[in-house]
């Protein structure tokens, strides 16, 4: 506006055909005053919309509107603090974030619930192998020579079953004794007895006699003597003949040792012992390479599995996940934590875990690697650890970016 306002007597003056000095002075000053077209021939700003002026009376119109419909519809303030009963309070925390999302201290829509409510997982990942804790080592109690093998490696076996069979001429030769000497003992406990019932019949018939005066008592006291005598002998008898049948149970009992019995049920997974063999006895066998065989308890076999020391809290007995033998890489099974062990390895820094075994595969065996997985919840009680909801909700609930 001000470059028209200037630039108009300009042109006016300009147009003229015959100008005075006076005009054409004044004209020149009016041209040194006015501004040129040419500076505004620099680069314009990028536009930017225009903001639209809403005059004043239709602001004070709209204003008006609105106290109007709040105060015939909106709900009254002793309403929305939840006193008032005709309309349920509506507290923040069930105030939805737009999004979809809810804010901090507001919880989740209705439909979400059971997805808040879901505790957090954490996996734990080890690696192990299978052990049988049931595993006995075969000796023969006795020394002797093997006669007979009557079991294989691989077969199943229960308690008592004979395994191997020895010979000894000494053993044999013993328990015969044992049973002459107890034969022996037998004899003369019968010996002693009758003397005993004689020297009781002589002493009655003496001592009646001594009654009448018929029979001295020198004669009562030496039937009395003899008495006590054979009395004591059968005793001594029957302790010779106890003495024979220990020694003949001993004996019997090292023959019977020479057929060497199954400990436990289980399977044979080492055999050693080999006909025409000779076999130390027991106290004699220091060394687990001089042993007759090797039973196994497959029938309760568990995993050992080593997992990072950083997880010990989470770690409690119970907790289940499954496992996978490397063997049998398409049949993964159940496991859960039977015991934790007391001492972490320094070398690897991890903890042995004992798991047991729920439905593994048939084919399973002792040593096999095994890789095993364990679910644990954030918020579980075996964490020994209280919640963290701050750590977790600002993940979980952070509102959404309004632009």
């Amino acid at each position: 506006m001000f470059e028209v306002a200037i630039s108009a007597p300009v042109a006016m003056l300009a147009g003229m055909n015959t100008t005075s000095e006076h005009d054409r002075t004044l004209a020149a000053q009016l041209r040194s005053l006015s501004i040129e077209p040419a500076a505004f021939e620099t680069e314009l700003p990028e536009p930017r919309a225009r903001r639209r002026m809403i005059p004043g009376p239709i602001l004070v119109l709209a204003a008006t509107v609105s106290l109007a419909v709040v105060a015939l519809y909106g709900p009254r303030p002793l309403e929305l603090a939840g006193v008032s009963g005709e309309h349920p309070a509506i507290s923040a925390d069930e105030t939805p974030a737009r999004g979809g999302a809810a804010v901090e201290g507001m919880r989740p829509p209705a439909d979400d619930g059971a997805k808040s409510r879901a505790a957090p997982t954490r996996e734990i990942t080890g690696s192990g192998y299978v052990v049988a804790p049931d595993v006995a080592i075969v000796f023969s109690k006795y020394e002797g020579r093997v006669v007979a093998v009557e079991v294989e490696a691989g077969d199943k076996v229960v308690a008592g079953q004979v395994l191997v069979r020895l010979d000894d001429a000494g053993a044999r030769f013993a328990l015969r004794g044992a049973e002459i000497s107890w034969r022996a003992a037998e004899l003369a406990l019968e010996a002693r007895n009758i003397a005993l019932v004689q020297a009781r019949s002589s002493l009655t018939r003496i001592g009646r006699l001594a009654g009448r005066d018929a029979m001295s008592a020198q004669a009562l006291e030496e039937a009395k003597t003899t008495y006590d005598t054979a009395e004591n002998g059968a005793e001594q008898a029957r302790q010779d003949l106890a003495k024979a049948r220990l020694d003949i149970d001993r004996a019997r009992e090292q023959v019977e040792a020479l057929n060497v019995r199954a400990p436990i049920s289980g399977t044979v997974t080492r055999l050693d012992a080999h006909v025409g063999d000779t076999v130390l006895s027991r106290e004699d066998s220091v060394r687990e390479n001089e042993s007759l065989l090797a039973i196994t308890d497959t029938a309760n076999m568990v995993i050992d599995a080593d997992v990072a020391e950083a997880n010990i809290a989470l770690m409690r007995p119970g907790l289940s996940g499954e496992a996978v033998l490397d063997g049998f890489p398409g049949q993964p099974f159940a496991v859960e934590v039977a015991k934790i062990a007391p001492v972490i390895s320094r070398e690897k820094g991890t903890v042995t875990l004992r798991l047991s075994l729920t439905s593994p595969p048939s084919g399973m065996r002792p040593a096999m690697a095994a890789r095993i997985r364990l679910v644990v919840g954030e918020g579980s009680a075996g964490t020994h650890h209280p919640p963290r909801p701050s750590r977790l909700r600002p993940l979980a609930y952070a509102p959404q970016d309004e632009g």
